[in-house]
Formats: structure tokens, C-alpha cells, sequence
């Protein structure tokens, strides 16, 4: 007797308990705040019910895992739990102009930004004490740009149900020497949470900030956030974000970055942890002179999958962008690179590079490689490729063959093969510290 195939999961079980009535207790547990962000939110979960979940058959999901993304059993974090509970994350080796920390999506604590900063009108604070002081901004910033690269569901999940987040302004005119770093920590079987930073840099203005996002410990859970970059007329922002969840967390993280006259975004993005780990990247270039550089390391080791989807939008003429994403395959893992320059008619004089590279350690890895131009004007210079290799023989066999032990020996190399991004970084002391994340991530 033919045996029935298991029925596949229903919709509802795929979504987990972010049903109606967790909303509304989400809802009320923010009442507190003002109706046009409690609207906002309301707006954002009927998007989330409304659209469909991803299909093998979408483009913008092409080649992706989508059995696991699976929201069941997952839930809103819950308080902070008893430090005994939980490990120290392990911190980023650079001294901050100021922090905040959120666990489970409330913020936990904080240092202050020097009193001079904060006399020129410098903002570092949670979201939740901004929508009272910085209403404004916020309506005009937050989660402004429409998704354009498949998540718009799940971004319409972290909008209807984010916690709280960063919230950071630089003023026209000022600069600042020293990052701003976020840490963003989840603690828990099967915690959900929300993570989200906003940067405003006014014209002229400069600041670095960095996302660290990190799991207190080993356990499923499930991350879904957002960062919104918005550099003014002649500003320059340069961004970090060091993605260090749990080895069995499911990941989405979705950037928008609107870069405006003669401003300059720089952003690298390291992704070290997760099971299943989607990062989209949205940069729009919206005037003459505008620059964006687009970075990412990412070392899949086990069975993770890293799914990278990009779009360089080019609004304006004279506009260069310049994208560079490399990774390191370990094991059974995969990774996914869909990338796309879009020039639009009127954006002549754009310069536009897109590269993603891959090293291959393992013969069971993966790697995927779909970059494209979509070119509406006549007067630019648009290059594109993809490349995947292993590491060179005789390289391992040179440094082998001075006493270095193999597993040191392929860690040099891969070394090697990161420092072509980590070298753009302005930045030493951040240079530093994210090399020391890569080396003890490679030595567990």
C-alpha cells in the first residue's frame, strides 16, 4: 500500500504564535506611546497578514533554503532574563565616543556620549525615548524606503513588532572621532527579536557606528532586523555591523542606505553565525557626487546557509558605487550572492562596480553566484562578476613546509583572502577588532 507523503506545513504553522492576538499584546504593551507609531505598527502587521509568504518560484528567493523559514516555535523575547542565565558576550576591542545595549530588544545599558557632543545636539538613544523627542525624524527615516529584494513580509513583522532599537543623529556640521556601538543580544530558546538602528548624519556631518549582534547562548532563535543609513549632502558614514548569532538562530537583516550630494556611506558586514542567514542590502544613490561602498566577510561553516541579495540604485548622475563581498565555505555550508546594479536614465557618468568572490575549503560547500546591470543611460562605466576558488596548493605547501601546521596555515590564508576588505576600513582599531572576532570564530 503506497504511503502518503507528509503534508507540507500550513501557512499558519509556517508564521508560529505571531498571530492576532500576540500583536494586540504586543500593542498594548507599548500603549504607552503615541498613536501615529502605534498606527504605524498596526499599518506594518496588516502588510505582514496580507502578504504571501516566499516561493521557490520567486526570483528574489532563487536557490534559497524556504522549508526553513519556519517561524514555528518561535516568540516575542520575553523580559531579560538572570545574568546567571546567560554568558557574557564577548566584546568588540575598541574604545566607543558611547554605547547601548539591548537585550532582547529593551535597552539594558548604556554610556553616555561625551558632554560636548551632546551640547552640539549628538543623539545616541533608544527609538522608544526618540518617538517622544525626535517625532519628525523618525516619520521621515524609519523603515522610509519601500523593500525592493523579496522580505517585504518580514520586514512588515520587525516594523509591527520591534521592541525598541537605536537611535542616532549627528547635527549638521559635527564630527565624531571615536564609533558609536550597538549591541544587539538575544538570550533564550526560541526568542524572537527585532533588532533595529537608525543613523541620521545631517550635511557635513561624519560619524562611524557599529552593529555588534551576538546570542548569550546556543540555542534556536529567531532574528529579524533592520538598520536605516541617511547620509546628507556632504556627510560620510562608516558602518559595521558584526553578525554573530547563535549557530542555530534563523537570520533576516534587511539595510536601506540613501545617500544624498557628495556624501559617502561605507558599510561592511561580517556574518559569522546562524543556521540560516538572509541579508538584503538596498543603497540608493539620490544625487550628483554621491558614493557607496558595500562590503561583506562571511565564513560558513557546518550546515549555515548565508543568502546575500543586493541593489545599487543609481538616481543621479555622476554617482559611483563600489561593492565587494567575499566569502570563506567551510564544510557542508552554502552561501548565496544576487546582486544588481540598476542605472537609471537619467544617472549618466555612473561609475558602478559589483564583485563577490568565494573560497572554497571544503568539497561539499556551495556557493551561488548571481550578479547582474540593469543600464538605462549611455555614459557609464558598469563592471560585474563572480569568482570561486580553492586555496592555492602551493601556497599551503610553501607555509607547511616552514613547520606551520595545517589548520594555522589555511587560517593565514583565509586571513589572506579577507584583507583585501578589512584594509578598506579608515579605521586601525576597527580593523583590529573584527579580525579578532574572525580568528576565535575560526579556532572553535
Amino acid at each position: 500500500m503506497a504511503v502518503a507523503a507528509p503534508a507540507r506545513p500550513a501557512a499558519a504553522d509556517l508564521l508560529g504564535v505571531f498571530t492576532p492576538e500576540v500583536f494586540a499584546a504586543h500593542l498594548a504593551s507599548q500603549a504607552a506611546l503615541p498613536s501615529w507609531w502605534l498606527e504605524r505598527k498596526r499599518s506594518a502587521y496588516s502588510r505582514f497578514e496580507s502578504l504571501p509568504m516566499p516561493r521557490r518560484t520567486d526570483e528574489s528567493w532563487r536557490f534559497s533554503n524556504i522549508a526553513g523559514i519556519n517561524l514555528g516555535g518561535f516568540s516575542p523575547a520575553a523580559d531579560a532574563p538572570a545574568p546567571g542565565n546567560r554568558r557574557a558576550p564577548e566584546a568588540l576591542a575598541i574604545a566607543p565616543a558611547a554605547t547601548l545595549s539591548f537585550l532582547n530588544g529593551r535597552l539594558s545599558a548604556s554610556t553616555p556620549l561625551p558632554a560636548d557632543l551632546a551640547a552640539r545636539g549628538v543623539v545616541a538613544s533608544a527609538i522608544s525615548g526618540a518617538i517622544a523627542r525626535h517625532p519628525g525624524l523618525l516619520r521621515e527615516h524609519f523603515m522610509a524606503q519601500p523593500q525592493k529584494l523579496g522580505s517585504a513580509k518580514f520586514a512588515a513583522l520587525h516594523e509591527a513588532f520591534i521592541q525598541d532599537g537605536a537611535f542616532i543623529l549627528i547635527p549638521r556640521g559635527v564630527e565624531i572621532d571615536g564609533p558609536i556601538v550597538v549591541v544587539h543580544e538575544v538570550s533564550g530558546a526560541g526568542a524572537a527579536v527585532f533588532p533595529h538602528t537608525l543613523v541620521i548624519a545631517e550635511d557635513n556631518a561624519r560619524a562611524t557606528v557599529v552593529d555588534h549582534f551576538v546570542s548569550a547562548d546556543l540555542s534556536r532563535q529567531f532574528a529579524c532586523g533592520a538598520n536605516d543609513l541617511y547620509a546628507g549632502h556632504g556627510a560620510k558614514i562608516a558602518y559595521a555591523a558584526a553578525q554573530c548569532w547563535s549557530p542555530e538562530a534563523l537570520s533576516l537583516q534587511f539595510n536601506s542606505t540613501v545617500v544624498r550630494r557628495n556624501a559617502r556611506v561605507q558599510s561592511l558586514n561580517l556574518h559569522l553565525g546562524g543556521r540560516q542567514a538572509r541579508h538584503e542590502s538596498l543603497s540608493q544613490l539620490q544625487a550628483p557626487g554621491g558614493f557607496s561602498e558595500m562590503l561583506a566577510i562571511t565564513i560558513a561553516s557546518g550546515s549555515m546557509e548565508c543568502d546575500q541579495r543586493t541593489l545599487q540604485i543609481h538616481q543621479a548622475p555622476s554617482t559611483k558605487s563600489d561593492l565587494l563581498y567575499k566569502n570563506a565555505l567551510l564544510d557542508r555550508s552554502r552561501t548565496i550572492f544576487s546582486g544588481l546594479i540598476i542605472v537609471d536614465p537619467d544617472a549618466q557618468k555612473t561609475d558602478a562596480y559589483q564583485s563577490n568572490r568565494n573560497l572554497m575549503l571544503s568539497d561539499e560547500a556551495e556557493s551561488n553566484s548571481l550578479p547582474g546591470l540593469e543600464i538605462q543611460a549611455n555614459d557609464v562605466r558598469c563592471t560585474h562578476g563572480a569568482t570561486s576558488s580553492r586555496i592555492d596548493p602551493e601556497q599551503e605547501f610553501y607555509l607547511k613546509s616552514r613547520g606551520i601546521p595545517q589548520k594555522a596555515a589555511d587560517e593565514l590564508l583565509i586571513f589572506g583572502f579577507f584583507e583585501e576588505v578589512l584594509n578598506r576600513l579608515e579605521s586601525e582599531e576597527l580593523h583590529a577588532a573584527l579580525r579578532k572576532l574572525i580568528r576565535a570564530h575560526l579556532r572553535r
